[in-house]
């Protein structure tokens, strides 16, 4: 990570991470008055929505997308997003050992690509991965125990926090070598 920031400076470390949004409600225990029993919507096939999400670990810029399939395929049109927002900059990739991210096709394209660099998280930390905070507080924002019966209407709404949160949290000065610091 050092060397590929040393060797361009202007780079951009993005935080990289999928994750699914079903339309259920998370259950918890709440304080209604005798009588007046709360009622959540339960569907018996939830519809879902992936996204694909990229955190600016620097500036706290999230860039995200919805997906209709977590794949290698995916991967790509989001690695081509995400050269979208940052033209002509490098870019070093962190992200998890998600077998769509090791595959074939995936490494195909980022062999053609050299100013995309990846480094992969340690096994089994999704904890190191700032991307999994920005999820949390999202989901905390707009998806807790909702109410919403409007599956779209709720996406956007995702979709906007997103958008328009800036998500600083201090993981560079928490696991990033002192040298980086500098940069």
């Amino acid at each position: 990570m050092t060397d590929c920031l040393q060797a361009y400076p202007d780079g951009v470390i993005v935080s990289l991470d999928q994750m699914s949004l079903y339309f259920q409600a998370t259950l918890t225990r709440v304080w209604a008055k005798r009588g007046q029993t709360p009622t959540l919507r339960v569907a018996t096939q939830p519809d879902y929505v992936h996204f694909d999400g990229a955190l600016n670990v620097r500036s706290g810029h999230e860039g995200a997308l919805t997906v209709p399939k977590q794949s290698s395929e995916m991967t790509d049109h989001f690695l081509d997003h995400l050269q979208a927002c940052y033209p002509d900059r490098p870019l070093l990739i962190r992200w998890d050992r998600a077998k769509w991210h090791k595959g074939q096709q995936v490494q195909n394209y980022l062999a053609q690509r050299s100013h995309l660099q990846t480094l992969h998280f340690p096994p089994g930390c999704p904890p190191l991965n700032p991307q999994e905070p920005v999820w949390e507080r999202t989901r905390e924002a707009v998806s807790h125990k909702h109410t919403r019966k409007d599956f779209p209407a709720w996406v956007q709404a995702f979709c906007h926090h997103l958008e328009q949160t800036c998500f600083k949290f201090n993981w560079i000065e928490k696991y990033a070598p002192p040298i980086l610091l500098a940069v």
